[in-house]
């Protein structure tokens, strides 16, 4: 299994046998590491989108794995399916979920986590707005967090699997950035915690680096976890490397 980090909460996972899932593609303009997702090398099987915020759901990223990735699926929340269809994905590769929701098909399964994203708002008609997902394909498990908090019950929900990968934002919250509607997320030490406890194969932080306003140090996540969890592997990449994990 091939990962790479694409930079912010966006990661390319390549399976043993191929299949190939990105994560909330970002592609800001101005970033010198940031991925042009219409010539990506990696063709694109999953695309998972966390929720409806810019800097998760991006057209211009969406667009282009569209055009690469002519069989590649899109799954979001039933909230952000809208938005999906005025950028112009087929309404047949997009897949919505709410929270506790699952999608299945031969080997392929996702099931959608409720995020609290600051708050846990939610839609009377369609559901959850900020979703995590749990994927298992090819033999592996992976968790991306999306923009979540660790809250009540989530720790009680996630040991129903043994993961292969977690993806956790640390950019944490404060009121400074709350109240310019910035919302928040795990602190360094609350992701450390939640991964301590799930024992991962590799943990893996991210949200942070692009936003001079909104970030963290990685450097703090991977100290924290040094002291307090030696046993779980992490890792800490730049724009466009790659890792490989070994078969388990």
């Amino acid at each position: 299994m091939r990962l790479k980090w694409n930079g912010h909460a966006s990661f390319t996972i390549t399976a043993a046998d191929g299949v190939v899932i990105i994560t909330d593609p970002y592609e800001p303009g101005g970033f010198d590491g940031a991925i042009k997702y219409g010539k990506v090398p990696d063709k694109a099987d999953i695309v998972t989108v966390s929720h409806d915020h810019a800097d998760h759901i991006d057209p211009y990223a969406l667009d282009g794995i569209c055009k690469a990735s002519p069989k590649a699926r899109f799954v979001c929340s039933r909230v952000a399916k809208a938005h999906l269809l005025e950028i112009g994905i087929p309404e047949e590769r997009i897949v919505a979920l709410d929270g506790n929701l699952c999608h299945v098909e031969p080997d392929l399964r996702i099931t959608a986590i409720p995020a609290q994203h600051e708050f846990f708002d939610r839609d009377p008609v369609l559901g959850y707005p900020y979703l995590s997902y749990v994927v298992e394909t090819q033999g592996i498990t992976v968790y991306h967090a999306g923009d979540t908090l660790r809250y009540d019950g989530l720790i009680a929900r996630l040991r129903e699997w043994s993961f292969d990968i977690m993806f956790v934002p640390i950019n944490g919250r404060d009121a400074e950035r709350l109240a310019r509607n910035c919302i928040g997320n795990m602190t360094y030490q609350e992701a450390v915690d939640l991964v301590g406890e799930l024992k991962p194969r590799l943990a893996v932080p991210g949200h942070y680096e692009m936003f001079d306003g909104n970030t963290e140090d990685p450097q703090k996540f991977a100290r924290y976890m040094d002291v307090k969890f030696p046993d779980v592997a992490y890792w800490l990449g730049e724009h466009g490397t790659r890792v490989t994990l070994p078969p388990a």
